[in-house]
């Protein structure tokens, strides 16, 4: 379901009168609404290790050095040098005398720390990205902009997620005659997702709905 088609589900629940075109979306709630899609979006995204988030890259570290630029766009889930997963170690300052414990990594300002090797060397990394939609090609994108534009949640999790969340949400109002129909589906569509495509069972994510 698409950023256009979000935006008018929401305007269905809340007896608004849908739109035909995104340039139609010019009232001050269908601002609000677009606004809220994406912060509800980013929130859950953010909120835990989803599976649909897990992407993986290789960098190569140059010889005889233990830094390389960070360009990982999100949040580094393991690094792995010649099959061996590196461990993340908090103390970066050892890794410029070279006394950090054996198959670790750090992170400093926009650097990723690792052990130094006599050779370039390749170094897998497993991340979960920070982008939360994309595009009608496909290209991953940081928020929706364009009608076309759809989130990186699994569409059978999306509408209710996004629809009723973003009503509870833009209407903030416990006593609203529709609140606890929205929060019901959202709560269940949360523990339906975190049961199914949650990275961990360990854990036990939820995502927090803020009122006015």
């Amino acid at each position: 379901m698409n950023y256009l088609e979000l935006i008018n589900k929401c305007l269905v629940e809340l007896n608004y009168k849908q739109v035909g075109a995104f340039s139609e979306l010019t009232k001050n709630d269908h601002k609000k609404l677009k606004n809220i899609l994406n912060i509800l979006n980013t929130e859950i995204c953010n909120f835990d290790r989803w599976n649909f988030l897990l992407r993986k890259t290789k960098i190569v570290l140059p010889k005889n050095t233990c830094e390389i630029e960070n360009t990982i766009d999100g949040r580094i889930e393991a690094l792995i040098a010649d099959g061996v997963k590196l461990d993340y170690y908090e103390d970066f300052e050892t890794f410029f005398v070279n006394k950090q414990p054996q198959n670790t990594y750090s992170l400093f300002n926009d650097k990723i720390l690792l052990p130094i090797f006599n050779q370039d060397k390749d170094i897998e990394v497993l991340y979960y990205t920070k982008n939360c939609a994309k595009n009608s090609n496909g290209d991953e994108k940081f928020a929706m902009e364009d009608a076309e534009d759809t989130p990186l949640i699994p569409d059978t999790f999306a509408e209710p997620l996004l629809v009723y969340g973003a009503c509870m949400r833009l209407k903030g109002n416990p006593q609203h005659v529709r609140f606890n129909y929205w929060y019901g589906m959202y709560k269940d569509a949360l523990a339906n997702m975190r049961s199914k495509i949650s990275a961990s069972t360990d854990e036990a994510p939820s995502v927090k709905l803020h009122r006015r």
